[in-house]
């Protein structure tokens, strides 16, 4: 069974050059399964709930290291929550799975200098290794703008480091994300980023330098849901993002 879906996407490509694709309907299969890392996040939180709402996702895996709330409402009995230890990985969680979305992260502040390293590196390659291993085709990868592998900055640095190596693996599709500025309501309030927000709300919607984290899920899922054809490395920098996820919600 195929559903019709309208998506404008701009790809970044090897070249560096924007790409407008998929400007026309396509069949999509309605009975995909999609792993989620990551999912206690803001961001994560909102990938899972549309791939809830999502007809064409008939499984949800949701791995992590500890259990989230999961609603009693209709299409909530479709996503599986499997606890997992990111230090000693079982190949068998990544199998079966059509498309994965990495939302891993940290701070710096609350996990230290190693921690964070080890979350928004170590952790994201290797399970998109032994997704990989598992012929998982679809992989979408969360970072931030601004990555940069060869930054003396850390935290860009890391990103870029691990944009670089996941980008090695051979994905026949990697879609990588540079958001700037998420907006979200955190639970856990982090000093410079709640400042930031305040000045982000006095502007209305997305703007240059910020984005809600619901658009980021909109636009990682709406890039899902178009065929993959061929190998393809996409960086969708903010304002591609942008774009995605205002023509997806049309």
């Amino acid at each position: 069974m195929l559903k019709k879906i309208t998506v404008l996407l701009i790809l970044k490509l090897k070249t560096a050059n924007p790409l407008i694709v998929f400007l026309k309907d396509k069949d999509i299969g309605m009975n995909k399964t999609a792993l989620l890392l990551g999912g206690t996040g803001e961001t994560g939180k909102e990938v899972l709930n549309l791939l809830v709402k999502s007809q064409e996702y008939k499984r949800i895996v949701s791995l992590g290291r500890r259990k989230i709330d999961i609603p009693s409402e209709h299409g909530w009995d479709k996503v599986e929550q499997k606890i997992v230890d990111f230090e000693n990985l079982e190949k068998s969680a990544f199998e079966n799975i059509d498309s994965a979305f990495c939302c891993l992260g940290t701070t710096r502040g609350k996990a230290g200098k190693e921690g964070f390293i080890k979350v928004d590196h170590d952790y994201v390659l290797s399970s998109a290794q032994l997704l990989k291993d598992s012929k998982c085709p679809d992989f979408h990868l969360l970072t931030s703008r601004g990555s940069n592998k060869d930054s003396w900055f850390l935290y860009p640095q890391t990103k870029g480091q691990v944009e670089e190596e996941v980008g090695n693996l051979g994905f026949e599709r990697l879609s990588i994300y540079r958001p700037g500025l998420l907006l979200c309501d955190r639970v856990e309030q982090r000093t410079t980023e709640k400042m930031l927000r305040w000045v982000a709300s006095w502007f209305p919607g997305s703007s240059s330098w910020s984005i809600s984290t619901k658009m980021v899920a909109e636009a990682m899922v709406a890039t899902s849901l178009t065929p993959v054809t061929g190998t393809q490395k996409n960086i969708l920098e903010h304002s591609d993002i942008i774009n995605i996820a205002e023509q997806s919600s049309k």
